[in-house]
């Protein structure tokens, strides 16, 4: 991440003025937020601008002192959202913090060279983009869809990787850390075959990022035109899921009218049933792209804390993707009924 990640450096009483007198002054935060949203997230995230900046420092001490190895961003606007993401419950965003580290370090096939232009590929395909025009709510709509996706080109790490990459995209906006994302998966065209990539190890992986390892707020996920194999990979999803989480699954088959009470028509292309024309996925192709300097910015090479290493890490998930490989063995035949 970006930023300073030596714990030193924020405390105020850490060292004699002249041994801070050439580090460098963290980005001072400036709120984007218009006073709607601060009254939004007062009411609905417990921020109150008055102990804004004494809540960051607070965070920014726990990391410090219980993490002082972590090799994390400090600056201000990076600690707020995770803070936001836990309603300014400093223990929970710690976790979530920490969860957001040990995610990209135990995963390497995803989070390794991690930037736009290595997941072009995936852009062009369409596999996933984001909708011009958000609802209501002032939330923007993640579109993911699967058929778009040719096993064969390349393997599924490089769909969650371009899926990560949006979401880091879209957090930077502090109106996204208030109001949350909905996402709206196409599961039209979705072969047994294809579901097969999808087994309990990245099911797991998948879900414990955007749960417990991601600073944002999920407020919808919507299936449509999912086939009968859905059934089967919903099964495997499910045991993962917390029960807020699973409340906020829509699956309205095709049933455009049932996607449309969810998701007004006016924000939706004409490939369900919107009036905002054809989906177009360039713009948001060019947005990702054009942002690949401030992704390199952000993301320097994280340091593995000093009592742990990859290797114990990488047995860990070794153990972890044995047990999953155990029960996908047990879901398979789910698959093949649902199909």
């Amino acid at each position: 991440m970006s930023g300073d990640s030596d714990c030193t450096r924020t405390s105020p009483s850490a060292g004699s003025p002249s041994d801070n007198e050439f580090l460098p002054e963290r980005p001072k935060y400036v709120c984007s937020l218009s006073p709607d949203l601060i009254t939004k997230a007062r009411e609905e995230l417990q921020e109150k601008p008055e102990w804004r900046l004494r809540d960051v420092q607070a965070l920014r001490d726990m990391v410090c002192k219980d993490y002082p190895s972590l090799g994390t961003c400090l600056d201000d606007a990076f600690l707020l959202r995770f803070l936001r993401a836990r309603k300014f419950d400093y223990d929970r965003a710690l976790q979530l913090l920490v969860n957001y580290h040990t995610c990209r370090r135990s995963w390497p096939e995803v989070f390794d060279n991690l930037k736009p232009s290595a997941i072009k590929p995936v852009l062009e395909s369409g596999f996933v983009t984001v909708l011009p025009h958000m609802d209501p709510e002032g939330r923007h709509i993640v579109c993911i869809r699967p058929d778009r996706w040719t096993p064969s080109n390349y393997p599924i790490t490089e769909n969650i990787r371009a899926i990560y990459l949006t979401l880091e995209k879209l957090i930077q906006s502090e109106e996204t850390q208030v109001n949350g994302i909905v996402i709206l998966a196409d599961y039209k065209g979705v072969s047994l075959s294809k579901a097969s990539h999808f087994g309990p190890f990245v099911a797991k992986k998948v879900i414990g990022i955007l749960q417990d390892g991601f600073p944002i707020r999920i407020k919808a996920v919507n299936i449509i035109n999912e086939p009968r194999i859905f059934k089967g990979i919903f099964a495997i999803i499910k045991p993962f899921l917390k029960e807020k989480i699973a409340n906020r699954f829509f699956l309205h088959g095709c049933d455009l009218n049932s996607l449309h009470q969810n998701i007004p028509p006016v924000i939706l292309p004409e490939e369900y049933g919107g009036t905002s024309g054809k989906l177009d996925i360039s713009a948001w192709n060019e947005l990702l792209l054009a942002s690949e300097e401030d992704f390199l910015h952000d993301f320097s090479q994280l340091v593995f804390p000093c009592d742990s290493s990859p290797h114990d890490m990488l047995v860990s998930g070794d153990a972890e993707e044995k047990q999953c490989d155990d029960s996908l063995r047990g879901m398979k035949p789910q698959l093949y009924y649902c199909y």
